[in-house]
């Protein structure tokens, strides 16, 4: 079983600034668009339906972005996600975006989520079943923290340019 699950996107003009890189709203779509089909594909539901049938879903509290190297008009992408903290209620995922060989990270994005239940506006604890399919697809990173993750990828993007 894949934890990390991947997809390859091409990079549209539309989604460009005038130099023809990447516009940094546009890496948050892209990365949350192959994240919502990375669940559907890997985890086996669709969020609408998940949302249909328990009244809950996931909710972004906060996200944490870093924009390693631009991305130019016409490139393909790869992009991959997978959950890497899994609480009661919290959830982490990074999603990374990746040039189409995986040498070079683009960026990362750390969302954290929250589970939230649509009739009573409130959060609360996921049920057993769904924490044990998350758990299944569960990473254990190294580092602990955001900016260390970033140092991360920064070295490996310098050791890959060498």
């Amino acid at each position: 079983m894949e934890k990390e699950i991947s997809s390859v996107e091409k990079v549209r003009f539309s989604d460009c600034d005038p130099i023809g890189h990447l516009n940094n709203v546009k890496y948050l779509e892209y990365m949350l668009n192959a994240r919502e089909d990375h669940v559907e594909s890997g985890y086996g539901f669709t969020y609408e339906g998940y949302t249909r049938q328990t009244g809950c879903t996931w909710i972004t509290v906060q996200n944490e972005i870093a924009y390693l190297k631009e991305v130019r008009y016409n490139a393909k992408v790869q992009i991959s996600s997978k959950t890497i903290e899994l609480g009661d209620r919290l959830s982490k995922v990074e999603i990374l975006m990746k040039s189409e060989d995986g040498n070079t990270i683009h960026s990362v994005l750390w969302l954290t989520v929250i589970y939230f239940n649509m009739k009573t506006r409130r959060s609360e604890s996921q049920p057993e079943e769904t924490k044990d399919l998350f758990l299944k697809f569960l990473v254990n990173l190294e580092e602990k923290d955001f900016q260390s993750r970033v140092s991360y990828f920064r070295k490996l993007n310098k050791s890959a340019a060498k």
